[in-house]
């Protein structure tokens, strides 16, 4: 190689250096070419929630940074030519920082108003501007498009679809009201007065016709029958299996391989038409990093590792059963929407959720029950997760009676919902039932893997850079900790002997247990891991 060709390749492996425009300049651009948040991710590669960080002012990496540099100069340049079309303008718009001055603002007078969405009293505080950036998807249009609701001009759009913001200027119709409204979680955040119907939120009109119903479900701001949602999962598992040639291993470990990437697609997809955007890369307190490279954080989960230090004599023959989809049923749980943010004081809000500072209560049922907080021999305050905590508040209450009730110090919380990843869920649980039903393995292990990489690498990974929340990661273990406490409970109340619970999956019993759990493979249900016995005659 020459001296010359030396240079060259050094040059093109240097990182590229250009700078990028300042995080309010990158949406402005955006949007000022029409395009929706979901239209550019795609076009790079990435998740929506990736490029609301990059747009909220982290910057991206390697190739992606190359990526995006490329459309962030492509798109000043379209807009430098618009408004030399337009007779040119001043060279800073709106104080905008750079650019041209084709993105600056339509004088008010011109612009119809958009109502203020209703906004969850949780959410009240000054946003960040990583909050900002995780708003629902409505950008302004460079021109007037049909509104996918009544047809008329529309200068706005949310996840992509042209639409009025205001339904006074909208001549669609309005929706049927439910047979039956259903009462709200007491859980999920209230709005703080009544509103029109947030932007992003699906209309759940049903469209009636003769003969046999079909099931519709909301997907952005349309409704679509259930048979024409993408099957991803199914695609995913029909693709590998074809480039594998039917190897039903090579199939499942290409599969397994790309759960990260194909997860956080069917979350994207699942989260369409969502009420709430979530943060996905805020930022974090102290306790929720790793204290050291190779370190644990501060957070404690709650992981039972318990047995029973004594039994009656004698012979006891004991299960020990295997807790189904254990940390895909907890993903159904209380999680921060947002930003976490500091408070002090015993109070508990049952719309936040988060991290709490508490002094535990005393546990006085060991030789029957494991301890809700787990094998835990230091004393003293600790920090907890909420599903802990609730469960700790649960078991001090009048309905139990097993112990008084945690003092807590400060917390870290955010408004919360307890349905925020259920439409994830329920594709992830539906399709292990088929895979189950159908004993189709290849699909069955392909699900395990996602949910299960899902919740392990949504904290401090490289495997995982589109989501950055500890905090989730650190709930949904610990709820799946508290579920099986739970049951050990219920297996205690209705007359069997627990003898240990481990993890989040296991749970030794001696007694008829087909009387209180269900057997079989679904998340409801559980099966034997192992039998065995204890003592002698």
């Amino acid at each position: 190689m020459s001296e010359f060709e030396a240079i060259d390749a050094l040059l093109a492996a240097a990182p590229d250096a250009t700078p990028l425009p300042p995080a309010d300049r990158r949406r402005l651009l955006r949007e000022g070419l029409g395009l929706s948040r979901a239209q550019v991710a795609r076009a790079m590669g990435v998740g929506s929630s990736t490029l609301a960080a990059w747009e909220a002012g982290r910057d991206p990496s390697g190739e992606l940074r190359g990526r995006y540099v490329y459309f962030l100069q492509q798109a000043e340049e379209r807009h430098g030519r618009r408004a030399g079309e337009r007779g040119g303008a001043s060279d800073d718009p709106a104080g905008s920082g750079s650019g041209p001055a084709a993105l600056t603002q339509e004088p008010a007078a011109q612009e119809p108003a958009a109502p203020e969405k209703a906004v969850p009293e949780a959410a009240s505080a000054p946003t960040s501007p990583a909050d900002a950036a995780a708003d629902d998807d409505q950008d302004a249009l460079a021109e007037p498009r049909p509104c996918v609701l009544c047809g008329q001009p529309a200068r706005h759009q949310v996840e992509g679809y042209p639409q009025h913001l205001d339904p006074a200027e909208c001549a669609a119709p309005a929706p049927e009201p439910p047979a039956a409204a259903a009462e709200p979680p007491a859980s999920a955040p209230q709005s703080r007065a009544a509103a029109p119907r947030p932007v992003g939120a699906a209309p759940q009109r049903v469209v009636r016709s003769p003969g046999r119903g079909m099931k519709v479900v909301p997907v952005g701001r349309r409704a679509q029958a259930a048979s024409d949602m993408p099957d991803l999962i199914g695609d995913a598992v029909a693709g590998a299996l074809a480039a594998a040639s039917g190897d039903v291993e090579a199939a499942t470990a290409a599969l397994v391989k790309r759960a990260i990437p194909d997860a956080m697609a069917l979350l994207d997809e699942t989260r369409k038409g969502a009420r709430y955007d979530v943060v996905a890369h805020p930022w974090v307190p102290d306790i929720l990093r790793k204290q050291t490279a190779r370190g644990a954080d501060r957070i404690w989960e709650g992981r039972p590792k318990w047995t029973r230090g004594e039994l009656p004599p004698g012979a006891h023959e004991v299960t020990a059963l295997d807790i189904n989809g254990a940390y895909l049923s907890a993903l159904k749980t209380h999680l921060p929407i947002g930003q976490l943010e500091h408070s002090t004081g015993f109070d508990h809000d049952h719309r936040r959720a988060g991290v709490h500072l508490i002094t535990p209560p005393d546990w006085h049922h060991d030789d029957v029950l494991p301890n809700p907080l787990g094998n835990r021999d230091e004393p003293g305050p600790l920090w907890v997760t909420e599903p802990t905590l609730r469960l700790l508040l649960r078991l001090s209450g009048p309905k139990y009676g097993l112990c008084d009730p945690p003092e807590i110090h400060e917390s870290f919380t955010s408004g919360a919902t307890e349905n925020l990843l259920e439409k994830f869920r329920v594709a992830l649980k539906d399709a292990r039932d088929a895979a189950i039903a159908a004993a189709d393995e290849v699909t069955l292990e392909y699900v395990k893997a996602m949910y299960s990489k899902f919740v392990s690498t949504m904290g401090e990974s490289n495997y995982n850079r589109e989501l950055y929340r500890p905090d989730w990661m650190h709930l949904i273990r610990s709820q799946a900790f508290s579920n099986l406490w739970t049951k050990a409970y219920k297996a205690h109340r209705e007359g069997l002997a627990v003898v240990r619970a481990m993890g989040t999956d296991e749970l030794h019993v001696i007694g008829d247990w087909r009387a209180v759990f269900p057997e079989g493979r679904g998340v409801t249900e559980v099966k034997v891991k192992d039998t065995y016995t204890v003592g002698s005659p």
